[in-house]
Order: structure tokens, then sequence, then C-alpha cells
């Protein structure tokens, strides 16, 4: 099969291409390198630098089909940030949504997976969140995610596109092989920040929060493993010839911000120093998801479920590449350039 991929150099993307590429597919990544590392991509997929706003780049980029499915990551994806840039977040993660999903149309090409959020959700009595749970943004970065879910609708109710919408509820860890991590810059999850702490990158961490009515008083999060993610996506994939779907993703099982500084403390065999902070804006005091609808549809299963083999995982990422890809060798060299056939 033949996948465009856009953000593809970042965190999750570069997941998606590695297990894409595993598969034998053919893969075009765009990425503007904003957020994303031109190391990551491995040889074998095709590179184009550039910006999902680039609207003659994409034409041309689509042009060249036919193409299985496009693969939306590219946006901007920091919560606090959103909440001081509103107007950025939803110019840059909805309008270039738009004219892509535009552009899919235009191309007939039959299959969209959007990279979408568990910051739809102001999870207010703390249940395990379903699909059909009560959509009410807290932050313009969720509301921007939302907006692009309803374009996806009407394009395939008007156009005909089948769609698949994945909401991810805190993807963490790395490739269990070491050939991709998560390197932000800045860093603003908890696991990587935490892992910093120990390893002396960072002089103390800080938890958001205190006074959430939660068991130890800091924020409950569900995290599913970057592979299982991956996985997702391609299982999701498969519905798509039948109907368009929305998934939540995650693990069904929820870890406090404190359990997560003690499972970093087990894994690495080190005391973290940390001190509470102020509340963010836009935190919800609880995000578990509910994936029951993806494994009935697909069959679907995490095989890295428990919180410490996840962390592991970002550890081994973190301490033999201390600098993120900085540390590695430029190992892509010989990547493709995009010529229009």
């Amino acid at each position: 099969m033949r996948f465009f991929v856009t953000g593809g150099a970042g965190y999750i993307g570069s997941h998606i291409v590695l297990l894409l590429l595993d598969l034998g597919h053919d893969v075009v990544v765009l990425d503007n390198l904003s957020n994303g590392h031109r190391q990551a991509v491995p040889a074998a997929a095709t590179f184009i630098l550039g910006d999902v706003s680039d609207v003659s780049l994409i034409d041309d980029v689509l042009s060249d089909g036919p193409w299985d499915a496009i693969m939306h990551f590219a946006a901007k994806s920091i919560v606090a940030e959103s909440m001081i840039e509103p107007f950025s977040y939803l110019q840059q993660n909805f309008s270039d949504s738009l004219s892509l999903i535009d552009l899919a149309v235009r191309h007939k090409v039959p299959a969209f997976i959007f990279s979408s959020t568990a910051a739809l959700f102001d999870n207010k009595d703390g249940s395990i969140i379903t699909e059909d749970y009560p959509i009410m943004p807290c932050s313009p970065y969720g509301e921007s995610k939302f907006m692009t879910e309803r374009a996806l609708y009407w394009a395939e109710r008007v156009h005909g596109l089948r769609s698949a919408c994945l909401r991810y509820f805190n993807a963490a860890g790395a490739d269990p092989k070491g050939r991709a991590g998560e390197d932000h810059r800045p860093e603003t999850h908890l696991i990587p920040l935490a892992i910093e702490v120990a390893l002396g990158k960072r002089p103390y961490l800080e938890l958001f929060g205190n006074d959430y009515d939660t068991p130890d008083g800091s924020c409950i999060r569900d995290y599913v493993h970057v592979t299982d993610l991956a996985q997702a996506h391609l299982a999701a994939l498969g519905t798509i010839g039948q109907e368009s779907m929305v998934y939540n993703i995650g693990n069904g099982k929820g870890y406090s911000n404190l359990e997560v500084v003690q499972s970093v403390e087990r894994v690495s065999g080190r005391r973290l120093d940390w001190r509470w902070a102020p509340r963010r804006e836009g935190d919800p005091a609880i995000l578990v998801a509910s994936s029951d609808l993806l494994r009935k549809k697909t069959g679907w299963k995490s095989e890295f479920h428990d919180l410490d083999t996840i962390v592991e995982t970002a550890f081994d990422w973190f301490e033999k590449h201390p600098n993120g890809y900085d540390s590695f060798p430029f190992h892509n060299p010989h990547s493709r350039s995009f010529a229009l056939s």
C-alpha cells in the first residue's frame, strides 16, 4: 500500500512510519521539522520538507497517485500554549487540516486517518470515557481537533471520503528496538520530564496541581505505548472500507502524576527531586479511555499495557540517546527526493 504521512518526523508519526515500512508499505513523509527531526525518518521513506499549509505543494504530491490513505499527524499540540495562542492553534490545526481534507477529496484518496486527542473531553465525573462521551474541549487545541473531526464527518457525508479519527490518551514510551523515541523541544510530557530528572539533565520536576479530586490530589492519565498506538492506526484503517469511525485509544487504566514519578524511580533506580506547582489551565482531573470499541471492531489489543514497561522503553531510549536525535548519526542520507512521475 502507499501512504502519505504528514508530521511523519514527529514523535507519534515516526513510529507509524516505522511500522508501515516494517510491513513493506511505500511511505511519503511531509514535515516542516518545526517539532519533528530529520533523523527520525528512515531511509526507506521518501521525505519532503514542507508545510501542510502549502496547498500547491500538497496538490503536487497527491497528483502523483494513486494513494491508499493519508495519515495526518502534523499539528501544534501543547495544550498550555494553546491557552495563550488560541488563534494560532485554530488557524494551523483546523484550517490546514481543512485544506488537506479538501485536497484528499479532489484527488480521490479513499481513506483518511486523523490524529485526534483526548483533549476533546472535560471529564468532570472521573468515568471511563467512551466515544459517545459528551464533547467539551477545555482548550483551543482540543477545539481545533474537534473541528477537524467535524470536517471529516461532512467530507464523508458529502463526498464519500472515509476516515478514522483516533483520540489519543497520552502516548508514551519508545520503539522497543531503539529506532525512535520522544524528543520534544521544549519537552512538556510528564514521563520524559521525569526521566530527564532521573538522568541528571533537569534539576527537578514540577507536578501541576495537588488539589484535584483524586486519591493523591494529582491528575490521573491513561498512558498508551506509542507502538501500540501505531498498531491501532493500521487496525482502524482496516475498518474504513465498511464505515468511518471514531475511536478512543488508551489502556483503560489511569495513573496519577505521583504514580508516574514512582514508576520512573523504580525503573531508573534513582530518587527524583520533584515539587508541586499550580494547576495548568485546560487540564481535567481524570482522563481515562475505554478502547472497547476499537477492540470489538478490529481485534486490537495493547502489548505494552503496564506502566513500568512503558517507562522502561522510554528510559532506555533516553539513556542511550542523551541528546535525543542529535545523538543519532544522520542515518537518512540516501532518502529519495520527491519528484512527480
